[in-house]
């Protein structure tokens, strides 16, 4: 079964070769990110460690972070903006090589650990063949996706086979993990809970009331924006969920003849960001800033809960700062996370919107903290006993 599906993989490799060569050029956010998974750009050498966390995007590098930290890791990752997040705390990063190049590609670990739904047979089974054990992480199975994993059941009941441990995120995940095949589940919440925030910069808190569009999406904005009746003694920051829309947003608020100012273009924030942020709009167009500024606000509206499709983004980092927060009611993909956050407003319809923004004074905080030190101590023991083998 592995065999034919590694032949099957170089056969999709083969066809899709091209296409993505020609994408990696064309859209941006794919420059390195292609070139280093499908043509091993800058990509060959990879180093050898005790653990090696593999994790998707920005949010779950983030929630790898304190794990990472606690042993000799390595983190592969396949957005750019997950690689950019890891190199920050871990020296040891690589985009993750296709399925392809995996057998000679991966190097030797000792524990092998997963985030969530990063299901990737080859990369499971080499890591296996080589020793390593088998960490499944954070795992879940969103009512969206159980209809696509019963389908498939055979395909993951192969993939579980090879995972030694699995950390559900609730029960029903559990239940649904067992029924496709996995052995050894035990429950252990959300460890995006446990996110403990670090900021890059302390800006000085405003005289004026902060509101915050966060992690927003296309179309979103124009919503929100059309929602809300902004005061003279308000400020507003968008902050775009994907860099690469940075423009358009800047587009939108031009066309709205919006007055802005752009944070790239900003030199003494930090110093003096009531003499920087002269207008009443700011756009948030540089990484890692966004939880800078949760630190400072006031009301924090989360954005990918508005319309049907995106379900919603982790509550958890900006309910650390105990702010006001509301949501939209699509939080679908994001409902344990949303349930970790006591006093979250939710908004059911926009033409409330300002209104809640601006009589709403119930901050969020977290119900309670996740203590990450049995998954540490599972790492951790995994680790000793291959150091014995």
């Amino acid at each position: 079964m592995i065999f034919i599906y590694y032949c099957l993989v170089w056969i999709v490799y083969i066809i899709l070769a091209f296409p993505l060569f020609l994408l990696s050029f064309f859209k941006f956010k794919y420059k390195n990110s292609l070139k280093a998974r499908f043509f091993l750009y800058k990509n060959f050498h990879q180093d050898v460690a005790d653990v090696h966390f593999h994790a998707c995007s920005l949010g779950e590098v983030r929630s790898i972070r304190e794990l990472a930290l606690c042993f000799d890791s390595r983190i592969s990752t396949i957005t750019q903006t997950g690689y950019d997040e890891a190199k920050n705390f871990c020296q040891k990063v690589n985009f993750l090589a296709f399925e392809n190049f995996i057998p000679f590609w991966l190097k030797p670990c000792k524990v092998l650990v997963i985030f969530e739904a990063e299901y990737w047979l080859m990369l499971i089974f080499i890591a296996k063949l080589k020793g390593a054990k088998v960490l499944l992480i954070n795992a879940r199975i969103s009512d969206n996706s159980y209809k696509n994993y019963k389908n498939f059941s055979f395909f993951y009941r192969l993939i579980f086979s090879y995972i030694d441990k699995i950390f559900a995120q609730s029960l029903q995940d559990k239940e649904r993990l067992l029924e496709l095949g996995a052995k050894k589940v035990a429950i252990y919440q959300n460890i995006k809970a446990a996110l403990k925030p670090k900021l890059s910069k302390n800006y000085p808190k405003l005289k004026q009331k902060l509101i915050i569009f966060a992690n927003t999406h296309s179309k979103e904005e124009q919503l929100l924006l059309q929602a809300l009746k902004l005061k003279d003694n308000e400020k507003l920051i968008i902050a775009p969920r994907h860099p690469e829309r940075f423009k358009e947003v800047e587009n939108l608020l031009k066309d709205l003849n919006l007055n802005f100012d752009r944070l790239s273009t900003l030199k003494n924030c930090e110093d003096d960001l009531e003499k920087e942020f002269k207008s009443q709009i700011l756009l948030l167009d540089l990484l890692g800033e966004l939880v800078n500024f949760y630190a400072i606000s006031d009301v924090v509206v989360l954005g990918g809960s508005f319309f049907e499709g995106i379900g919603g983004h982790n509550p958890i980092e900006a309910a650390s700062f105990e702010n006001v927060i509301i949501s939209g009611i699509y939080i679908h993909n994001q409902k344990k996370l949303f349930n970790e956050v006591e006093n979250i407003n939710f908004c059911e319809n926009l033409e409330e919107l300002d209104e809640k923004i601006h009589h709403l004074s119930q901050r969020a905080k977290i119900s309670k903290k996740l203590d990450l030190k049995p998954m540490i101590k599972e790492i951790q023991e995994s680790i000793d006993a291959r150091k014995s083998l």
